[in-house]
């Protein structure tokens, strides 16, 4: 469960991230069997998809239009990524309980990283703050990921 509470920390920084994270995990094999949605998290068209989706919104995250994380809607894309895939890296007999701490973490996470996106903001400016962001996200959703390849199912 402790992927599917990560998963989430990094859904509440980036909705799109996470899936295109698992699309990759997916495309080189590493989601167990019987995964939700492995065989499609896999396929080629998706796993760009997954990537531009994720890329667009970290672009569109510098633009000072960029709502707040924490607005309904974003909230409610966060929730669903997070949901998703809390599940998908869930046990089997656990998926529920995988997607609901997938989707408290992003909640959490997505008010709490929007605190300190602000001071960042104030002290460095939104383009620098959010590409110093995004790597973390990277970094931390890669490292998450990482670990399936580790276990092997």
């Amino acid at each position: 469960m402790l992927r599917s509470l990560l998963i989430g920390l990094v859904a509440g920084q980036r909705a799109m991230t996470p899936l295109a994270l698992l699309s990759g995990a997916a495309r080189r094999g590493d989601l167990p069997p019987g995964a939700p949605a492995r065989d499609l998290l896999a396929h080629p068209l998706v796993a760009l998809g997954t990537t531009a989706l994720a890329a667009a919104e970290m672009a569109g995250d510098k633009m000072a239009s960029a709502p707040d994380r924490t607005v309904p809607a974003g909230l409610l894309a966060r929730s669903l990524t997070a949901g998703f895939a809390g599940a998908v890296l869930a046990p089997r007999g656990d998926r529920a309980g995988g997607a609901v701490l997938g989707i408290a973490a992003a909640i959490g996470a997505s008010y709490l990283g929007l605190a300190f996106r602000r001071q960042a903001m104030d002290r460095y400016g939104q383009t620098e703050s959010g590409f110093v962001e995004d790597a973390i996200v990277l970094m931390s959703g890669a490292a998450v990921t990482h670990l399936l390849e580790r276990d092997r199912w």
